[in-house]
């Protein structure tokens, strides 16, 4: 994505803030763009770097709603938070929600998998000597050690994939609270 791409959607998804906040917001980020290229990289790059210029401007107008109810504590600016955050919200709850949930349904399924893999090659190494399989006694214990084995790196895999999982889940509840800290600590 170009700068001025990148710039068009962030406008017009800061569309009804103040034209200052619009101004200084735009300022920032044409300050990054011309920081990246003064380094040496393409403004595709920079654009990548700060991420999604829709999502970016809904958190953005989530945080001006907030700014705007610490400085000036009546109704309507009250309503101006609460409703920014809920479209912040929304797009969380119909669309990140589900996708996570099929998710981590898909994880729990790959564990049943793996630990009905892993009692197998116990079954199969256990029963191998005394059901005389085909190749042997011999072949069925290391059938089974291979099955145990093969469903340990399965399992360990799945770990990872878990593990970083639960780590972007952590980065996004931050990046949403660093929206929310601000009217949270007046409160307190």
């Amino acid at each position: 994505m170009t700068r001025i791409e990148f710039m068009s959607r962030l406008r017009r998804g800061l569309a009804g803030l103040p034209a200052t906040t619009i101004a200084d917001i735009v300022a920032d980020h044409e300050a990054h763009f011309a920081d990246a290229m003064a380094e040496g990289r393409s403004e595709a790059e920079a654009a990548a770097a700060l991420g999604d210029p829709d999502r970016l401007a809904r958190e953005l107008r989530a945080d001006a709603g907030l700014k705007r109810w610490e400085e000036a504590k009546n109704p309507a600016a009250a309503g101006a938070a609460i409703i920014a955050l809920i479209g912040l919200g929304a797009i969380d709850i119909m669309f990140l929600l589900p996708m996570l949930m099929g998710v981590l349904a898909a994880l729990f399924g790959f564990l049943v998998a793996v630990v009905a893999l892993f009692v197998s090659g116990g079954f199969v190494f256990a029963m191998g000597p005394l059901a005389a399989p085909p190749g042997g006694p011999l072949t069925a214990l290391l059938a089974g050690v291979g099955l145990m084995a093969g469903a340990t790196f399965l399992g360990a895999l799945l770990t990872i994939v878990t593990v970083g999982l639960f780590n972007a889940v952590v980065w996004y509840g931050r990046l949403h609270f660093r929206l929310l800290k601000p009217a949270i600590e007046n409160q307190g």
